[in-house]
């Protein structure tokens, strides 16, 4: 029978308790069982980290609607929010005379946030109908999107500050934001502003995801909206 070696050699390192007649072969089956368990558990953490990171609308995707070459990203919410608009600008791309985009914004914005927004649209192929070159002064903003609705493949929504203190004054009807809303061509674009702002001044529009500058660039927000209205 083998004896520990332990009283003249003692164990105090692995390799001395795996040298030992008596005591190898119970240390080797538990460093073994040990070493099984500690690669489940990595292999367990890395994959709920994936689901979660998954689950939690972080990881970005391409859209069906990219391009092969394309290198734009969307969330989750992104592509919820968008693949009706697309499925629209899809049925509606043989339509003759109609614009890719029609942006609604405040007339404050027109020489700001809306320029910019119309220039980088415009920079991508991207034809706008733009308040600028398109409306009237002193039109209804209702009429004005509606009309810009007809005459366009997607509805753009420029919500600022500046917008929302708009919609509050003007009290855009509920019934007949809803009945836009309802075509799924409105688009909001949320700009140094919150969808939580947008909701208490509309709640219909601001029950709508979007695109928002908090966390992407105004010249991302284009990228995507470009790649959107592109057959």
């Amino acid at each position: 029978m083998a004896r520990c070696t332990a009283p003249v050699n003692g164990h105090r390192t692995a390799s001395a308790a795996a040298n030992c007649p008596a005591c190898g072969s119970r240390y080797n089956r538990s460093y073994n069982s040990y070493s099984s368990y500690s690669s489940y558990s990595s292999s367990y953490s890395s994959y709920n980290s994936g689901s979660r990171n998954s689950s939690g609308g972080q990881t970005k995707t391409k859209a069906r609607w990219s391009s092969a070459g394309s290198t734009i990203l969307y969330t989750p919410a992104e592509i919820r929010t968008l693949t009706p608009v697309r499925e629209n600008v899809e049925k509606r791309s043989d339509l003759p005379d109609l614009r890719d985009v029609f942006l609604c914004h405040a007339w404050d914005d027109r020489k700001g946030a809306a320029k910019e927004l119309h220039d980088l649209l415009e920079s991508k192929g991207v034809s706008v109908w733009f308040s600028e070159k398109d409306v009237l002064l002193g039109s209804s903003l209702l009429r004005e999107i509606d009309k810009g609705l007809a005459k366009s493949r997607v509805g753009i929504v420029l919500v600022t500050p500046s917008f929302l203190k708009r919609v509050k004054g003007e009290g855009i009807a509920d019934k007949e934001l809803s009945a836009l809303l309802a075509r799924d061509l409105l688009v909001p674009i949320v700009h140094n502003t919150t969808f939580e702002d947008l909701r208490e001044v509309s709640p219909l529009l601001g029950s709508r995801s979007g695109l928002s500058t908090i966390e992407e660039s105004m010249v991302d927000v284009a990228a995507k909206l470009a790649e959107l209205v592109t057959p």
